[in-house]
């Protein structure tokens, strides 16, 4: 039996602290300082946190093996699956020439690559994390943008800081679930209390995407389209989060977002679309780039293009229409029962860990859930797609041999990454961190977000890190003076920035776009937009601890 200890080294928390976050500070180093490939700098994180979880924390040789095995194995299945047949139906669409069609269909909307870009990674992305999450949003925005005429870099970056302001209520709402298990708080009054933070982070996501699209030419140009974007998106999500089921919130907000928008190209398109004429430079097929020169914001028109014919249309949609389909049945409560009653639970071998509390860590137990998991929904919308579209069997399963042999490198990727998460979290390292942070007395008020964005920095999960944090934060704040509630929503809010951080969808995102070995690159690109939204939080989450915005905190 192996019992966590907070303080291993000589007593000090702060030392302990400082050796327990080497290993996540070598990997970000390896990563965006000094641009090693992923899966190197990787499993040098892995073998250096092994080495402190052994050397100093004291933990047994074979339950450290064993906790690597498990996160190893985490990392295959479910999100290595998840991504594999979400980069399969990419692949069989594209073989077949529908994906054509789908870049045609977006042109009828707007020939502008920023507009699409919008409506594909912040509303498009929003539904699919909504209900599957685990990096399905990442892979299949990324691929979808890459084919409509991004290069991979700027569409693998648009996809994963869109991939944010959606993740406190993803998967039908499980990270405030999960958040209100652990912290004893109803979901209800959790769910108020991220209402008044979130929503304000996604009416300033759709300007950032633009300025990735475009830089500031993009803002001037199209900031009416990402006003529309953000506002559509953060008052219905404000407004069911606070007063209907949470399971529905991004639901809700994604469908309202793409439809504001969708009716606003109707009246209205930028002035100058000869950005969306053109291809980026590093995609395939690129085109020459947009001459310079200023332009108003945009003007009111009247549609005028040609309207493609439903067919067509249809063929555009139909394998996203599909997913969407499946992935809302499935989280059906009917369906939902039969599908988790063929998920497989057991405790993993050599694993007899304790928390510093005496209870039993609960990454001590795998779900095999291979029915339910979003991974096979996918799968399954990749068999029901293949038949609408008349996909041979046969290039349909050389389709599928063609994606795992592209996703050997990020698979060895996930699964270091996931390893190393898992010996930080069963050995105690994660944990001593947190309790570090929770020592800032009333300044912990400000570190509450940080210590969110943190976990989901580390699992790649809001749910993984509102488990890991929820209750630390609950309690820091009983004794510095902080809302409780207030902290458990602040590490929840934090967390969905963390997202855009995490070692692990940075791999899938660059796996989905054949960008593998670039991940240091991405992480660059991602680091200015959570260098932006991340004191914003904490300025926010500071305001509503005093009496300025404290009447905000239900």
């Amino acid at each position: 039996m192996y019992h966590q200890p907070t303080a291993p080294l000589g007593g000090s928390l702060g030392w302990s602290a400082l050796i327990a976050a080497i290993p996540l500070l070598l990997l970000f180093l390896l990563l965006g300082v000094f641009r090693v490939r992923a899966w190197i700098a990787s499993v040098t994180g892995l073998l250096v946190a092994t080495a402190v979880a052994i050397g100093v924390y004291g933990m047994p040789f074979a339950t450290t093996v064993s906790g690597v095995a498990e996160g190893a194995v985490f990392g295959l299945f479910p999100v290595m699956w998840i991504v594999a047949n979400a980069i399969w139906v990419y692949r069989m669409t594209r073989d077949s020439g529908d994906f054509d069609r789908l870049r045609e269909a977006f042109s009828r909307v707007s020939d502008d690559r920023r507009i699409q870009g919008l409506i594909i990674a912040f509303s498009f992305g929003a539904l699919l994390e909504a209900l599957a999450g685990f990096g399905a949003p990442v892979a299949i925005c990324s691929v979808m943008l890459v084919a409509l005429g991004l290069s991979a870099m700027r569409a693998v970056t648009v996809s994963m800081i869109a991939n944010t302001v959606p993740v406190a209520w993803g998967g039908v709402g499980l990270p405030i679930i999960t958040l209100g298990q652990v912290t004893g708080i109803p979901t209800d009054t959790l769910s108020q209390a991220t209402a008044h933070l979130v929503p304000v982070l996604a009416l300033f996501v759709p300007l950032l995407l633009l300025v990735v699209l475009d830089g500031a030419r993009g803002v001037r140009e199209v900031w009416p389209a990402a006003a529309v974007a953000g506002v559509s998106f953060a008052v219905p999500q404000y407004a069911v989060a606070t007063f209907g089921p949470i399971q529905l919130v991004d639901i809700v907000a994604a469908l309202t977002s793409a439809g504001s928008v969708l009716l606003l190209t109707r009246f209205w398109q930028p002035r100058r679309s000869d950005h969306s004429a053109r291809v980026d430079a590093e995609a395939p097929g690129g085109g020459a780039p947009a001459p310079t020169g200023g332009g108003a914001t945009g003007v009111l028109t009247a549609p005028s293009r040609v309207s493609p014919s439903r067919v067509d249309v249809f063929r555009a949609f139909a394998p996203y229409l599909v997913i969407i389909v499946l992935f809302t049945l499935s989280v059906i409560p009917s369906v939902k029962g039969v599908l988790k009653a063929a998920t497989v639970t057991f405790e993993w071998p050599g694993l007899a860990v304790r928390t510093p509390q005496g209870e039993p860590v609960a990454l001590a137990t795998y779900k095999f859930d291979w029915l339910a998991t979003p991974g096979t929904v996918l799968l399954i919308a990749g068999v029901v797609i293949a038949m609408m579209l008349r996909i041979s069997t046969r290039s349909a399963l050389r389709a599928y041999g063609q994606t795992l042999s592209q996703l050997r490198e990020a698979a060895g990727t996930v699964m270091a990454v996931l390893a190393l998460a898992y010996v930080m979290n069963l050995s105690g390292q994660t944990a001593t961190l947190g309790l570090f942070l929770a020592t800032a007395g009333s300044f912990f008020v400000v570190l509450s977000p940080l210590l969110g964005w943190f976990g989901t920095a580390v699992t790649g999960s809001d749910t993984s890190s509102n488990s890991l944090f929820g209750a630390l934060q609950v309690s820091a704040a009983q004794g510095t003076g902080m809302s409780p509630t207030l902290a458990a929503a602040a590490n929840t809010a934090g967390g969905v920035l963390g997202k855009m951080m995490s070692p692990q969808n940075l791999a899938i995102g660059a796996a989905a776009v054949g960008l593998a070995g670039r991940e240091g690159e991405i992480l660059r690109r991602v680091l200015v937009a959570s260098a932006v939204l991340v004191p914003a939080l904490c300025l926010l989450v500071y305001l509503q601890s005093t009496p300025i915005l404290g009447w905000l905190v239900p």
